[in-house]
C-alpha cells in the first residue's frame, strides 16, 4: 500500500466526533437576581446518595430480620453472607458520601418518611417467602435500576467516582438476585399479588428511586422502629439435624489427653458457632440504636462465626460425616440435655414461623451478650485453640491446622471490636463499664471452675459398646482415624483443659 493510500484510509477510517449522551446536570442553577446559596454549593448527587444509603441499611436490616426462617444449612451460610455483603453496600455509599463537603452532616442526615413508608411496607410481607421475593426481587430490582439510570445519565469523567461506586454495589445485588432465582428453582413461589401491588404504590409514590425526596420536618425512622415486626424465639434449622447422641460431654472429658478428641472436638465445635451467628442476627436488627460501624463490625463478625460454622461443618464432611450423623443442636441443648428444650421454651421440631416471636434486645441485653462472646466466650480459648493448631499441623492434619488458624485470626478482631463498642453500649444500657476487664476475668475462672465439676460428673458415663452415646463417639473417631491417621496420635502429650 502506497503512503497515499494510506493516508486516504487513515482519513475514512478515523472516528469523527463523539456524541455525547444527554447527560444529568448535577448542579442547580442560580435563581435570576438570586445570590449563590446553599443548594447551589451541593451537588444534587449528595441526596441522591442520602436516600440510597437509606435503602441499603434498610435492605441490610430486613435480611437479618427475616434471616432466622431460612431452614436449609447453605441457605443460612448464603444469607449470613449477604449481611455481611449487604453492609458492604452501605459502607461504598457511606465512603462515597464522605468525599462531599459535610461529611459529618450528610453520613446519618435524615431522609424522607415516604422512604420508611416504602421499607416498612416491604419488612411486613404476609409470609418468608413473599418478603423473600419483596427484598431481592422487587425492592433491590428497583434500587438497582435507579442506580444503572444515574450512571448512564451522570457526566462520566466529573462523577466518575460515583458510578464506580454504583457499579460495585450492583455487582453484589446482581449476585443476590442471581441466588434468589437459584432459591425459588428450589422453592417456587407467587409473590402474593396484594403485597407486591402495596409495594409498587409506595414506590410509585417515591417516584421510583429516581430522583432525591425533599425532606419533610419528621424524617424516616430506621426499617421497622415503626411497625409490630418481630423476629421469631426460635430460628428454623436444618432438617434431620436434631442430634441424636449426646457425644460431646465424652469429647470434653477426653479433650485434655486425646489429639484424636480434640480433633473431632474443633470440628464438631466450629460448626455449632453456626448458632452464634444466627443469634447475631438479633444483635443486627435490635441494634438500630448504635452507630452504623458497629453494625458493620456485627455484621462481619457474624459472617466470621458463620464461615466457622461452614468450616467445622466441611470439615466434617471431608470425613464423610453429616449433620444428620453429628447433630447440629442448639447450644443448650449440645450436652444432650434434651429436658433444657421445655426449660428454655425452645421448639425446635417447629418451623420458624411456628413459634412465635420474641422481644426486641434491650441495650443491656445487647452489651452483656457483647460482653460474654468478646471476653468470656473467644478470649478463653485462645491457648487451646494455638495447641490445637500446632498439634494437627505436627500430626499431618493441615486442613483441619487451617480450619484453627483462620478461626484465631478472625477471633483476634473479634474481641477487638468488644473493647471497641463496650464502653458505647455501655452508655446506652446506662450500666457501669468501670472495671470490665477485671470482671471478665473473675467470670472466665468461674466459667473454668463450672466446666471442670461438669467434667466430674461427664466422667462417669458408662464407657461400653452398649451404650448407644458413647458407641457413636467412638464411631466417629474410628471414621476421622481411617481418613486421615494423626502421625503424632501416641507421642501428642496432654493439652490444657477446655476453658469452659
Amino acid at each position: 500500500m502506497s503512503p497515499t493510500t494510506s493516508m486516504k484510509a487513515s482519513k475514512e477510517t478515523a472516528p469523527g466526533p463523539q456524541t455525547i449522551p444527554a447527560q444529568t446536570v448535577l448542579v442547580e442553577a442560580v435563581p435570576t437576581g438570586r445570590k449563590i446559596g446553599e443548594a447551589q454549593r451541593k451537588a444534587k448527587t449528595v441526596d441522591r446518595l442520602k436516600d440510597w444509603q437509606y435503602i441499603e441499611r434498610s435492605l441490610h436490616r430486613m435480611i437479618a430480620g427475616w434471616g432466622r426462617h431460612f431452614t436449609e444449612w447453605n441457605d443460612i451460610v448464603v444469607c449470613h453472607r449477604h449481611v455481611w455483603e449487604q453492609s458492604e453496600c452501605v459502607r461504598r455509599l457511606r465512603d462515597r458520601l464522605s468525599q462531599f463537603p459535610g461529611a459529618a452532616q450528610n453520613l446519618d442526615a435524615s431522609v424522607s418518611v415516604h422512604l420508611e413508608k416504602l421499607v416498612n411496607t416491604v419488612l411486613l410481607a404476609p409470609s418468608f417467602e413473599d418478603a423473600l421475593s419483596g427484598i431481592y426481587q422487587v425492592l433491590m430490582g428497583a434500587l438497582c435500576k435507579s442506580y444503572q439510570l444515574y450512571a448512564a445519565s451522570a457526566h462520566p469523567i466529573h462523577d466518575a467516582p460515583t458510578i464506580a461506586t454504583l457499579h460495585e454495589v450492583i455487582g453484589f445485588h446482581e449476585q443476590m438476585r442471581l441466588y434468589l432465582r437459584d432459591y425459588r428453582r428450589r422453592h417456587p413461589h407467587t409473590i402474593d399479588a396484594t403485597y407486591k401491588a402495596a409495594i409498587e404504590a409506595q414506590l410509585a409514590n417515591c417516584g421510583d428511586l429516581l430522583e432525591a425526596l425533599p425532606i419533610e420536618d419528621l424524617g424516616a425512622a430506621p426499617v421497622g422502629v415503626n411497625t409490630t415486626f418481630r423476629l421469631p424465639s426460635t430460628p428454623g434449622r436444618p432438617v434431620g439435624s436434631l442430634p441424636g447422641y449426646a457425644i460431646l460431654p465424652y469429647l470434653s472429658v477426653d479433650f485434655q489427653n486425646s489429639i484424636e478428641a480434640r480433633r473431632l472436638f474443633w470440628a464438631y465445635g466450629y460448626m455449632l458457632e453456626m448458632n452464634l451467628a444466627i443469634d447475631q442476627l438479633r444483635w443486627i436488627y435490635d441494634g438500630h440504636f448504635m452507630p452504623w460501624e458497629f453494625l458493620q463490625d456485627i455484621s462481619r463478625h457474624l459472617w466470621d462465626e458463620s464461615r466457622h460454622g461452614d468450616s467445622g461443618c466441611s470439615r466434617l464432611l471431608d470425613f464423610g460425616i453429616t449433620l444428620s450423623d453429628i447433630g447440629f443442636p442448639p447450644y443448650e441443648l449440645s450436652n444432650g440435655e434434651r429436658s433444657a428444650e421445655k426449660e428454655l421454651g425452645l421448639d425446635i421440631h417447629s418451623p420458624a414461623n411456628d413459634c412465635g416471636t420474641i422481644a426486641p434486645l434491650s441495650p443491656k441485653e445487647l452489651y452483656e451478650a457483647v460482653f460474654f462472646i468478646g471476653l468470656i466466650a473467644e478470649t478463653s480459648h485462645f491457648i487451646v485453640k494455638r495447641q490445637g493448631y500446632d498439634d494437627f499441623l505436627e500430626g499431618g492434619d493441615l486442613e483441619s491446622a487451617e480450619m484453627m488458624l483462620f478461626d484465631i485470626i478472625d477471633e483476634t478482631t473479634h474481641v477487638q471490636y468488644a473493647h471497641r463498642w463496650l464502653p458505647l453500649l455501655a452508655q446506652k444500657a446506662s450500666v457501669d463499664n468501670s472495671g470490665y476487664k477485671e470482671r471478665a476475668v473473675v467470670l472466665r475462672r468461674e466459667a473454668q471452675h463450672n466446666h471442670l465439676e461438669n467434667l466430674r460428673e461427664w466422667a462417669q458415663l458408662p464407657r461400653d459398646p452398649g451404650n448407644a452415646h458413647y458407641a457413636k463417639y467412638q464411631q466417629l473417631l474410628a471414621i476421622m482415624r481411617e481418613k486421615q491417621p494423626l502421625s503424632n496420635k501416641d507421642t501428642c502429650g496432654p493439652r490444657d483443659p477446655l476453658p469452659m
